[in-house]
């Protein structure tokens, strides 16, 4: 591929967006990504570097995991998974991208307006299904876990520890699935261990600008990547109907 520069940029900034949200790797990752590889590629890419990073921050953290609510997440995950499987095998890379740039736009807005929900047990069930569903398909499971805890005003640490855990689970049953189900390619390992050290400089660089950044400047950043990626995906895919 003649786009490493590009491959590494997209790393490595979506690394550091992962340290300061907990959200921010497959959100970033997978839209650019999809200009680079065929849809496949990009996200098994993505879902094998998210997983490399979940393992390697959840020993940390793993006693702020809320087990109640992992069980329910993962529980109706379970039910997504198919659905999201035939969605990636059906549907065109024009229309894939199209879908994953609305995506995009409506979690921005959602979260600039700061969209409220009561978290109840119905809910997680539900939460975690759709995020089973965008797992296999387009290998993004944090927009509606993201959605849901900062409607839910949930605790920090509970959050992050409890995604951590839930994406272990999500992302090693996606990536299996996709396997079994869809294939995989030489192109799409190699590339990854390729990203390997990339993603950990990310997360080193993201640590030491969390320390200096407050919140509230991070959040800024967050939204203007989140509306600028899907604006530009958005652009792209319209351009080639």
């Amino acid at each position: 591929m003649d786009h490493i520069g590009i491959f590494i940029a997209i790393i490595l900034a979506a690394s550091i967006l992962q340290t300061s949200t907990g959200f921010g790797f497959s959100i970033m990752a997978t839209p650019f990504l999809l200009l680079l590889f065929q849809p496949q590629e990009a996200i098994q890419i993505n879902i094998i570097l998210s997983l490399v990073i979940s393992v390697s921050l959840i020993v940390k953290i793993r006693r702020d995991i809320d087990f109640m609510l992992l069980k329910r997440f993962t529980a109706g995950s379970i039910a997504g998974v198919p659905f999201g499987l035939l969605i990636l095998l059906s549907v065109d890379i024009n229309t894939f991208t199209l879908g994953v740039s609305i995506l995009l736009l409506a979690l921005t807005a959602l979260l600039i307006f700061r969209f409220k929900v009561k978290a109840t047990r119905q809910r997680d069930y539900i939460v975690g299904g759709i995020s089973g569903l965008l797992t296999t398909s387009i290998g993004m499971p944090g927009p509606p876990l993201l959605l849901y805890f900062t409607g839910t005003d949930a605790e920090k640490g509970k959050i992050r520890a409890t995604t951590l855990a839930f994406y272990l689970f999500i992302y090693f049953v996606s990536l299996l699935t996709q396997i079994i189900f869809a294939g995989t390619s030489e192109r799409t390992w190699t590339w990854s261990l390729y990203a390997i050290p990339i993603v950990f400089l990310g997360l080193l660089i993201g640590q030491i600008l969390f320390k200096k950044l407050n919140q509230r400047i991070f959040r800024i950043i967050t939204y203007i990547l989140l509306s600028g990626t899907g604006l530009f995906l958005l652009v792209d895919s319209l351009a080639k109907l």
